[in-house]
């Protein structure tokens, strides 16, 4: 089928296919990059993991394995058939409290990328995977269907959330409609609260708090009075940072100089 082969592009990769097939090499199977994050997102969900689920289209077949990976293999029996993987189960994507998308990460190399695949989750009478395609290059968009989300609540990210992060939640949303915080560092304080609970992974770095130096030049502390007052106000400051780092979840090293 040259028309769907002209819009999957397919992984080059030897192929398993025939677990049992004698000519191929162990070194040949599947090498996975990554460990699989764990599993998170909606309670009822987490049944889906250690399930596979697979679906063929001309002569290529996906096998989806929620929470865990997206493999694609030609249904060949040539040698060389191609089989490969889409991507590594990694975090949620989550758009106005909703859970819109599982993102399956760094597959196969792709040029100077790793393959990835977002995986749409729509409500059907059956779980089954039901549509593959490729929106852009080595980036796959999956539909899975599934009972498990025809509930109007169900993809919905607050009620999985701890009561401690639902507390940060309310405080952040309080603040945003109080004026007190920009849209930007509401946002920026959601994302902390989604990374702490597992659903999004974590872009945090430690940020080193280096305490400032106290002057030894004697015509700017010319007193003891005023070079006491001066580290009053650094030490002041430092605990102002403290605070507004440990308010927004931010790790950090304090080091004194």
């Amino acid at each position: 089928n040259h028309g769907f082969a002209g819009k999957m592009k397919i992984v080059e990769e030897p192929n398993t296919f025939g677990l049992n097939n004698p000519f191929l090499a162990q070194g040949s199977r599947l090498q996975p990059k990554v460990t699989p994050f764990p599993v998170s997102g909606p309670a009822h969900l987490h049944q889906l993991a250690g399930k596979c689920f697979s679906f063929t289209e001309s002569m290529y077949k996906y096998e989806f394995c929620p929470f865990h990976n997206i493999t694609q293999h030609e249904q060949s029996f040539r040698w060389n058939a191609y089989s490969g993987i889409l991507g590594i189960w990694q975090e949620w994507e989550i758009v106005n409290n909703t859970f819109t998308g599982m993102w399956m990460r760094d597959g196969d190399a792709c040029g100077t990328r790793n393959r990835e695949t977002k995986v749409i989750l729509v409500c059907s009478a059956s779980s089954k995977l039901a549509q593959v395609s490729e929106p852009s290059t080595c980036v796959y968009s999956l539909t899975f269907e599934t009972p498990l989300v025809c509930h109007p609540h169900s993809l919905l990210v607050y009620p999985t959330l701890s009561e401690k992060l639902q507390k940060e939640w309310d405080e952040a949303e309080q603040a945003r409609y109080e004026g007190l915080i920009t849209e930007q560092g509401y946002n920026n304080l959601l994302r902390d609260i989604f990374e702490d609970a597992g659903l999004l992974k974590s872009q945090k770095e430690k940020i080193k708090i280096k305490l400032p130096e106290v002057a030894a030049d004697s015509e700017t502390h010319n007193s003891l009075q005023k070079c006491t007052a001066d580290f009053q106000k650094q030490r002041e400051e430092i605990e102002r940072l403290r605070a507004l780092l440990t308010q927004h979840n931010i790790p950090f090293d304090s080091k004194q100089s």
